[in-house]
């Protein structure tokens, strides 16, 4: 027998990553204790992508992570193209990592003739060759259905309740949904901070108004208490803010707005440093670029999370026990 037939074959981790937010890979990678696999990427003159990987990647356990940061499509393309560049050099299994999904807020018909756009995201990351996805807290929990396959859905609300408990604690609490839609997460909230009142805002929004709606008032006593306003992300921060004034007007002792995903468009950044909130707590599933950020703002790191979902899967282990912690 030839000693190539009696060769063991060793699965190999490598990760990979886009340009949208190489801070957060290497980050990753540092916890893993790898190295980011070096990639030549660049733009054409009319804008096309180029990927190739400098190392081969036959038979790796390969973990692919962008953010999906502004320009989103650029980032978005550069991520497919990733993926086919793996699966044609003969990776083993290609495990997407998305900590922020793109497309996420579209993922129903709100009106005739609309698409699902984030259940097109889903079937182009399919088509292009990924096993697996793996994404930091969806705008709606129903998006792991659009995926032909396994989808870990991992939750920033520890790293965020941890801030929130070590320098809020001794306060009387009160967690908000700045929608009633919303209010499920929040009742996860007010169960990790032992049992705080719940309150919403009741807010209207027209469908035909992107990143537009009104805060109309509050439901709930909030009088007294510092109010964790809690949110998925935050956009061009009309909505929070509003929510945040209305609290104050309401009684509330106090204001932090607590988000996972800072997308941080047009006019967020004036709006959230001048408003009424004394705190806004965010993570780095986005870039922040330092004119985006100011003295009230918080950014927590989700690597640790992401490191420790992206061993369990090479390892075969359990995604689902690490929301225990």
């Amino acid at each position: 027998m030839s000693s190539l037939s009696r060769r063991t074959p060793t699965r190999n981790m490598l990760l990979f990553s886009g340009r949208a937010h190489p801070t957060l890979a290497r980050e990753v990678a540092d916890l893993l204790e790898i190295e980011v696999v070096p990639t030549t990427a660049y733009d054409f003159a009319n804008g096309e992508i180029y990927v190739r990987f400098d190392e081969s990647v036959r038979g790796c356990d390969a973990f692919v992570l962008q953010s999906h940061a502004a320009p989103i499509n650029e980032a978005i393309m550069e991520q497919l193209i990733m993926i086919d560049a793996l699966k044609r050099a003969s990776a083993k299994r290609i495990t997407v990592i998305l900590p922020f999904y793109g497309y996420a807020r579209q993922d129903k018909k709100h009106l005739g003739r609309e698409p699902i756009s984030a259940r097109l995201m889903a079937d182009l990351f399919l088509t292009a060759g990924a096993d697996r996805l793996m994404t930091v807290d969806l705008h709606t929990a129903q998006i792991q259905g659009f995926f032909d396959g396994p989808v870990d859905h991992l939750l920033a609300m520890p790293i965020l309740t941890r801030h929130v408990k070590k320098h809020y604690g001794k306060k009387d609490l009160a967690v908000v949904s700045p929608d009633a839609g919303r209010i499920k997460v929040a009742e996860q909230w007010a169960a990790a901070l032992g049992g705080a009142p719940l309150a919403f805002i009741h807010k209207t929004r027209d469908p035909r108004k992107p990143n537009e709606s009104k805060a109309n008032r509050v439901v709930g006593d909030v009088t007294g208490r510092v109010c964790i306003l809690v949110d998925d992300l935050i956009d061009t921060g009309g909505t929070i803010v509003q929510a945040a004034e209305a609290l104050m007007a309401d009684g509330a002792e106090d204001v932090v707005i607590a988000a996972t995903h800072a997308v941080f468009s047009g006019p967020a950044v004036d709006r959230l440093k001048n408003s009424t909130a004394c705190e806004v707590i965010v993570t780095n599933t986005l870039p922040i670029a330092d004119d985006k950020r100011f003295d009230k703002l918080t950014v927590l790191s989700i690597a640790p999370l992401l490191a420790q979902a992206t061993a369990a899967v090479f390892e075969e282990g359990s995604v689902t026990s690490l929301f225990k912690n």
